[in-house]
């Protein structure tokens, strides 16, 4: 295709796209049935405890209860990487807030009653809250000790009895040379603390157990069709299979990898197997939302560099100490991703990385936007920074001497996608005047500025797949049915607008369907920033197998040239026949009348599929090569200039810019939707976001008063998205995915800025007003003593 008529003409796309969606809401009159119950659950006050007894009685006579569940009644496991998490506590709680028993009701109130009447003995045991403490040879206690027994993934390493969930080694070169050939060799270590997703709408999940044996899920997710089979592995002791149970996807208030995978849902699923008959609705607080659903893993790095004076790096020593929390049964992916790909967007030849997954005693740790990239590339862009401070090279030039290019090896031993890396780096250094300076009048403020590159490759088994049913209608309009979810990011339009573009069907008259797993085809996941890519490519197939069959039937019955067809405005023409044009839409259901009266043709239905037949997780356990776990890597580069107030440390944004390479931006308005909010996201948690524990491992500031994310006022006073193209080969008219990646470099930016503006690195998040200003007060008073 030498020109494309619909990708890229974003606005004029964007107008009348009311008519693209099919997202069903989830209103207070959508019918589950009659009868809706309401469950109230019983948490753990203890972040490690067995579970003595559990005496319900009361609660089951407290009028207006239906029913009491505890773990007896549940005692199967759920994961999607690893089976190590229970429906409910059986034998003991691992951290504040873990279920341990339901009420279900006929109100929300007697519900909650009902809960408050369950008493639950329990013996605490020793907790542990640090990883360092987790990973001793002899750590106070093993908070799964029935490790060596769980079902996972084969691409996970569990080490069994320690605290180590999963060990990710990749080794590459020859560690000792890469360290003798360096002038230099620099060492820290960076702390990340834990973070919330924060997503508005809250979770919540409606079950219902028909008197068929038919279970129904409505549920507000990222991953239908994974959470039914999840649902379906652990209620299959009860009889369920796949067939037995549905999940029907809601468009999603608020996604960011909270809402991926299973957490509370499973409690939605299982509570309407007790009360056959009966829809029963599980409804997160916000409170809840905080301490029991995946939170961002901490993470502890520590790096060791070898650098030549010139700036090349010659090795690269890194160990990633995740913690992940009670329960790793997704969280232990993260942790493998961040691993296989710790190197950043970077050419090092000498590599050792052990990304360490450990189990402590705080909240499961999950998926996250970023999915563990913007954890390690805090540290690591941090402290190439110091690097090239120290080695009086400029920080942009030394990014640009190691920057990963197409055709080199990357850690596990495959090659580099072809990217616009250094093209990304050159246009933010442009937009942001890299080597301009900006004075300061004012003697207590300081200003800054501060780059980082970035890097993303889909973190998915490598079989997931995508499919997509796309059909006509007697007016020439289209449905698609798809499994991937809209979670703000534009998704729906962009499906429409790949089918246009093959079908010439205005994306006005398409419509794509939110997924119900009876009836809408599979898809894996919408996460790992895949989705245009997979899913995309899937419809982009479904739309060409539709054309494939309009032009056979152009052929069979009317003697067409099937060589000259083409589609134009919606209708088949002729390269043939300048007069020939015959609307879709007189055909597409009906099919064509012959002259004897009978009919070729019939309903046009296209069907597409994707699955990425070239990954492989497979590789050495002890230094990861063999094997392509990574389908490509999506690149870009970011930078900011900031002004600081020296005596409060408060942080003035005039300006930050970021670019991604996104392949082909299928529709730039929402490409630069997601750069702006992942900028946006980014500055929380570098700037506000803190999660606090207390001694016990209680979660001290489950809300939105004591959790501090951005608002409006919090905008930086400009931002300037930039969009690079280097297409992908193999994704639909050159994209790839940008959805995730625009967060990840914005840590280190600020990081880097204050540095830049203060000459203090501070090498933990988040980067606060307060933090800063005591640096900035134990820094005059060191100077103070020296002089």
């Amino acid at each position: 295709m030498s020109q494309l008529k619909y990708i890229g003409q974003s606005a004029p796309r964007i107008e009348g796209m009311e008519k693209v969606t099919g997202a069903t809401q989830f209103t207070d009159d959508l019918d589950f049935g009659p009868n809706l119950l309401f469950a109230a659950i019983v948490e753990s006050p203890y972040a490690h405890a067995r579970i003595e007894n559990i005496d319900t009685s009361k609660a089951e006579k407290l009028p207006g209860v239906v029913k009491v569940v505890t773990g007896k009644d549940f005692p199967y496991k759920f994961g999607l990487y690893m089976h190590d998490r229970y429906v409910f506590a059986q034998d003991r709680v691992r951290f504040i807030g873990e279920q341990v028993a339901a009420v279900i009701a006929r109100d929300p109130a007697t519900a909650r009653r009902g809960a408050g009447l369950v008493k639950v003995q329990y013996k605490e045991l020793e907790p542990l809250f640090s990883v360092y403490d987790a990973v001793k040879e002899k750590p106070k206690c093993l908070i799964h000790p029935d490790l060596k027994n769980y079902t996972h993934v084969p691409w996970f390493f569990p080490q069994v009895d320690t605290n180590i969930a999963h060990l990710r080694k990749v080794r590459k070169g020859d560690m000792e040379k890469g360290f003798q050939e360096a002038d230099h060799i620099f060492e820290d270590e960076y702390t990340v603390p834990r973070y919330a997703h924060c997503a508005i709408e809250h979770h919540a999940a409606v079950g219902k157990l028909d008197h068929s044996g038919r279970l129904t899920l409505w549920t507000a997710s990222q991953s239908p069709h994974t959470q039914r089979h999840l649902f379906t592995q652990a209620l299959e002791p009860l009889g369920f299979t796949h067939k037995d149970i549905r999940v029907i996807s809601m468009a999603v208030g608020g996604g960011f990898g909270g809402k991926a995978g299973v957490s509370m849902e499973i409690l939605a699923a299982a509570l309407a197997t007790a009360v056959k008959g009966h829809p029963v609705k599980v409804l997160w607080s916000r409170e809840q939302e905080f301490y029991n659903t995946y939170q961002r893993q901490g993470l502890h790095s520590k790096l060791k560099v070898g650098v030549k004076n010139d700036g090349t790096i010659t090795a690269l020593e890194e160990i990633l100490y995740w913690d992940a929390g009670a329960y790793v049964e997704y969280g232990a992916n993260v942790v493998n991703a961040a691993g296989l790909s710790a190197t950043g967007p970077y050419r090092i030849p000498n590599l050792k990385i052990d990304s360490v997954c450990i189990y402590t005693n705080l909240p499961p740790g999950g998926p996250y936007r970023g999915f563990g990239y913007s954890e390690f590339i805090f540290g690591l862009e941090s402290h190439f920074n110091e690097i090239a401070k120290k080695l009086g090279i400029d920080p942009k030039e030394f990014r640009k001497k190691n920057a990963i290019q197409e055709g080199d090896t990357l850690a596990y031993g495959s090659k580099m996608n072809p990217s616009g890396l250094l093209e990304c780096i050159d246009k933010v250094a442009e937009a942001i005047e890299w080597d301009k300076d900006f004075p300061v009048n004012d003697p207590n403020k300081a200003v800054g500025k501060g780059i980082s590159l970035m890097w993303k490759a889909p973190a998915m088994p490598p079989n997931a797949s995508s499919t997509a049913f796309l059909k006509f209608n007697e007016d020439g309009s289209l449905n698609i049915l798809v499994s991937a979810m809209e979670i703000g990011q534009g998704f729906l339009t962009v499906m429409a607008q790949i089918a246009a573009e093959i079908l010439t069907v205005p994306p006005g008259q398409i419509r794509v369907e939110t997924p119900d797993t009876d009836r809408n085809p599979y898809e894996w996941q919408t996460v790992a920033s895949h989705i245009t890519w997979g899913t995309g490519t899937a419809v982009k197939r479904a739309a060409e197998d539709a054309r494939e069959q309009i032009f056979d039937l152009m052929e069979k019955a009317l003697g067409k040239n099937r060589d000259a067809l083409y589609l134009e405005d919606a209708m088949v023409k002729s390269h043939d026949e300048p007069d020939f044009k015959l609307p879709l839409k007189d055909f597409v259901i009906n099919g064509v009348m012959m002259e004897d009266g009978t009919w070729r043709g019939g309903p046009i239905v296209g069907r597409g599929m994707f699955m990425p037949e070239f990954a492989s997780a497979l590789s050495d356990p002890e230094t990861s090569q063999g094997g392509k776990p990574n389908v490509h890597y999506t690149v870009g580069a970011s930078a900011i200039r900031i002004e600081i107030d020296k005596q409060t440390g408060k942080v003035r944004i005039p300006k930050v810019v970021l670019a991604v390479d996104a392949g082909k931006a299928i529709n730039p308005d929402l490409v630069r939707g997601q750069i702006i909010g992942g900028i946006l996201q980014g500055l929380g948690t570098v700037l506000y976001e803190d999660m606090r524990f207390d001694e016990k491992g209680k979660l001290l500031n489950p809300n939105f008063t004591d959790y501090k994310i951005p608002t409006s006022l919090d905008i930086p006073d400009e931002i300037v998205p930039i969009i690079v193209e280097v297409p992908q080969p193999d994704g639909p008219f050159g994209a790839r995915g940008i959805g995730e990646h625009t967060m990840i470099p914005i840590a280190p930016i600020v990081a880097n800025a204050v540095e830049d503006a203060l000459e203090i690195r501070i090498k933990s998040m988040p980067i606060t007003a307060e933090k800063i200003a005591l640096a900035i007060k134990e820094k005059n008073e060191v100077e103070k003593l020296r002089s």
